[in-house]
């Protein structure tokens, strides 16, 4: 284990409360879907074909930092894989769900800070502040815990004001993949699957920014999400063609 992921490791201790008391059944269950979620990601993530595609004035490089980043919750799993390692700060439910896929994306270098838009979002809040403020990127799955599915909450646009920090969007459209029968359309990548991440324009939040400005703001960013998201699944079929090449994922250049 390396230096940096070993502080990772330790702030992800500092940013998280303790243990959660679970029944047996429910420790079993936890254990057993945090595995198999781990090696899947771990053993299938390597195999895909993503190409990275960018709106002008978009980030340039997938470990830009710091900014506020916006994306659905079905892209989740892919989502894991392509930000590995890079310490982000993510919003982390205190819901049972949340509590496998926090301890899952731990295992992958993220951050977990506890917290959701309906219980202790306040402290959430402050805590991806922070992360803002020592300069790491936070993420958002937009429309989690529970939807409403594609519909973009105001929180983002409101820690962008007091933070400073821009926003930035994207969505990972993926060719062939397990979509589950869940509010959120879950998408569980099939190996060897074609992906296209398509990040839009960053979207900087004025410190001055009134609340009907936020509201501006969070139609724009919504805007933004449902304009990348078209994109990316319209294209994604053409990954690995001379116009959406397979990406280096250590390149800062990549086909517009």
């Amino acid at each position: 284990m390396t230096e940096a992921t070993t502080q990772e490791s330790s702030a992800a201790a500092d940013a998280s409360p303790g243990p959660r008391r679970f029944t047996l059944s429910q420790r079993t269950v936890l254990r057993i879907i945090i595995g198999l979620g781990y090696w899947f990601i771990r053993l299938v993530g390597p195999t895909l074909r993503i190409c990275i595609s960018r709106e002008d004035g978009a980030q340039e490089t997938v470990g830009q930092r710091p900014l506020i980043g916006c994306f659905w919750h079905a892209c989740i799993i892919p989502a894991t894989y392509l930000w590995r390692n890079l310490g982000v700060r993510v919003m982390s439910s205190n819901s049972y769900d949340g509590e496998y896929m926090g301890r899952i994306i731990r295992k992958f270098g993220f951050v977990a800070v506890k917290g959701s838009s309906s219980r202790n979002a306040v402290r959430a809040l402050l805590g991806l502040r922070h992360a803002l403020e020592d300069g790491w990127t936070v993420a958002f799955s937009l429309d989690g815990p529970r939807g409403p599915r594609h519909k973009v909450k105001p929180g983002p646009v409101a820690l962008g004001r007091s933070s400073g920090a821009p926003l930035t969007m994207f969505h990972m459209a993926v060719e062939k993949a397990w979509v589950l029968n869940t509010w959120d359309r879950l998408m569980i990548p099939k190996p060897f699957s074609r992906v296209l991440v398509r990040f839009g324009k960053l979207i900087p939040v004025p410190p001055d920014a009134t609340d009907e400005d936020i509201e501006r703001y969070t139609a724009e960013l919504q805007a933004a999400l449902d304009r990348v998201c078209e994109f990316a699944e319209a294209n994604v079929s053409k990954v690995g063609t001379a116009e959406f090449r397979v990406s280096h994922l250590t390149s800062t250049t990549s086909p517009r």
